[in-house]
């Protein structure tokens, strides 16, 4: 039995499989591989920064080389990349490290992300673009050389292949957070790379899911000031701890959950909840060839006057949502 955990499941689902998971220096992103690790899996951890410098002047590690030594020492495997993923060519060479390393690639994890927050009043370009570049378009990128990968082995084969991509969105863009424009909008893009990506690798035999996450870490203690560290009922553990999401991303990398794909799921404080896709409200006919100002005027004006004053696309609900 490997040692990486007291509690291993009485097989391992994810034995013979390769992952990758960005960000996963800290907080969510180190759960997370030391998860998918603890399951079977040989994981590169991915987390951008140079070594510092110890009291003595020597090197010291990278948060991503430690948590690749702690998966190690409890008997997994591990490798690390310190390589910027919203960089098209390193995200190239974090790709093709797991591939030369071992093999393949089967598990991608995307999880690497920052905040700038500010009203969207006073946020500046380089806010905006920061946060767009390294969520979006750091998603964007493994995944983009994941699936080419994927494509190659499928079509060498005849065959599909096994293939988990696990997205990193956010309740942000599904409650509309005021103080994060720029966060809540590449949450939401994640969502649309998700399903699009969901659907064009389904035949080469791959999946592609995302998780909100609601989690206490380094990139969020800001945001959850103030919040209570336990619930009365269900133990010590911290309802925001990023130790209740690591399990669900384990689960959606795993053969069970092959027929989970393209789906949005919300997980926090022991609490999984499926997020269902929109679905029309109302539709409105013109009794013409088209839409006059008038018309719509007729139509649109009383069916918004009849809506919860403030209703909005957003789904604010879902920040009220708890474990049982």
């Amino acid at each position: 039995m490997s040692p990486l955990s007291p509690s291993l499941p009485p097989s391992l689902p994810l034995e013979g499989l390769a992952a990758i998971v960005t960000g996963a220096g800290r907080g969510l992103g180190r759960v997370e591989a030391l998860e998918l690790a603890r399951l079977g899996a040989a994981v590169v951890v991915n987390d951008y920064g140079q070594p510092g410098r110890d009291g003595s002047g020597e090197a010291s590690a990278t948060p991503a080389e430690e948590v690749a030594a702690e998966i190690r020492a409890a008997g997994g495997t591990a490798i690390a990349h310190t390589g910027d993923v919203a960089d098209h060519e390193q995200a190239r060479e974090l790709v093709e490290l797991a591939i030369a390393e071992f093999g393949k690639l089967d598990v991608l994890v995307n999880n690497a992300g920052i905040l700038r927050d500010r009203m969207v009043f006073s946020m500046t370009e380089g806010e905006w673009d920061a946060v767009i570049r390294v969520h979006l378009k750091g998603h964007f990128n493994t995944t983009h050389f994941a699936a080419a990968h994927w494509r190659e082995r499928a079509k060498a084969t005849g065959a599909p292949v096994y293939g988990r991509i696990v997205n990193t969105s956010s309740e942000a863009f599904l409650a509309g957070s005021a103080g994060q424009p720029n966060y809540a909008a590449a949450k939401g893009g994640i969502v649309g790379l998700t399903t699009s990506t969901a659907l064009a690798l389904a035949k080469y035999g791959v999946t592609a899911n995302a998780i909100c996450p609601r989690a206490r870490t380094r990139m969020t203690e800001d945001v959850f000031q103030g919040v209570e560290r336990s619930e009365e009922g269900h133990g010590s553990l911290d309802p925001l701890a990023p130790e209740h999401v690591a399990p669900l991303v384990g689960y959606l990398a795993s053969p069970a959950a092959g027929h989970v794909n393209g789906q949005l799921l919300v997980v926090h404080g022991g609490m999984v909840a499926v997020v269902e896709r929109p679905r029309v409200a109302a539709k409105f006919d013109s009794k013409q060839d088209t839409f006059t100002y008038d018309e719509l005027d007729a139509l649109l004006t009383p069916h918004y006057a009849e809506r919860p004053a403030g209703e909005t696309f957003a789904a604010a609900e879902v920040l009220g949502l708890k474990r049982a």
